[in-house]
């Protein structure tokens, strides 16, 4: 598993990562989010032993990842940055990564390749941004680590090519119990792939937690009373949100269900209807409850 303790990363006076904390079971499909400067490549570049920690300690199934040549083996980290490879080819590539990783497999690789099918032997520097990608999705697979990074993980990939590489990499993580990290501006790819999410705001994480435990406590209920009322009507339950259009007061709530439930209804309304939240909405709401402003945060 990955550990983060009490990690901090120094620019000369700029404070990329300020005390971060979290682990990640083996075989889980983590979204790391966050707007731009939030922390989040930072944070890849750490886990592969690019960077070492101002303080604090980052741990690959035990060991410090950081000048540790037998914990970066099992690491391949796409970089949002694929301008290295630009005079290589893709069988360069391939040549280039079966130098460092023993585990690389000629099969798998001729496998994804026959998928996306991509030029073998034109220089890198006559591809698209996203055929750089799938180049590197297509390397990253076949070294068969048991950790694969990725920044901004699908970027510059058409709606094809996104299902394509998503596909990849469930197939990987079933056939290889592959734990994958990618960071992402994109909420709608996080709630389609990952089961496990962290936001990043400002060097530091704000939550950390799974994706049903997100969903399942959090609900938005459509309500009419009688009478008018505020926040201070309501308990038995975290309010997060309230707010009234004419006779209707919509509520974000989070707890348990049933309790919310008892409790609107103890309250006798007109009607009551829970509407289903998507998971920017559950962020937005959960940002400004923690007192962070959610219009900084790309979405």
């Amino acid at each position: 598993m990955i550990e983060i303790k009490n990690v901090s990363m120094r620019f000369d006076n700029s404070l990329a990562l300020d005390g971060v904390s979290m682990s990640i079971p083996e075989g889980c499909a983590y979204g790391l989010l966050g707007s731009n400067g939030a922390g989040k490549s930072t944070l890849l570049r750490m886990l592969s032993g690019i960077y070492r920690p101002y303080s604090g300690e980052v741990l690959i199934d035990g060991e410090p990842v950081y000048n540790n040549v037998p914990v970066k083996e099992k690491v391949f980290f796409i970089n949002d940055e694929t301008v290295q490879f630009n005079d290589m080819t893709l069988l360069d590539m391939k040549a280039y990564y079966k130098r460092f990783y023993n585990s690389f497999s000629d099969e798998l690789f001729d496998k994804l390749h026959g998928v996306i099918n991509l030029p073998l032997k034109k220089k890198l520097s006559t591809f698209s941004k996203g055929m750089k990608r799938q180049a590197a999705v297509i390397c990253g697979i076949s070294c068969k680590t048991p950790y694969l990074f990725l920044d901004e993980a699908f970027d510059g990939l058409d709606p094809t090519m996104r299902i394509i590489v998503k596909q990849m990499l469930i197939d990987a993580m079933l056939d290889n119990k592959l734990t994958v990290i990618f960071s992402s501006h994109n909420l709608s790819e996080i709630d389609e792939f990952c089961d496990r999410v962290g936001l990043m705001h400002g060097g530091n994480v704000v939550f950390d937690r799974e994706l049903d435990n997100v969903k399942g406590t959090v609900v938005k209920i459509q309500t009419a009373f009688d009478r008018s009322v505020t926040a201070e009507d309501f308990s038995g339950f975290e309010l997060l949100h309230i707010e009234s259009v004419g006779s209707v007061t919509h509520l974000i709530a989070k707890g348990d269900r049933e309790a919310i439930r008892s409790s609107i209804n103890s309250l006798s309304p007109k009607i009551y209807d829970e509407v289903p939240l998507s998971l920017e909405e559950i962020f937005i709401y959960e940002m400004e409850v923690l007192g962070y402003d959610s219009s900084k945060l790309d979405r």
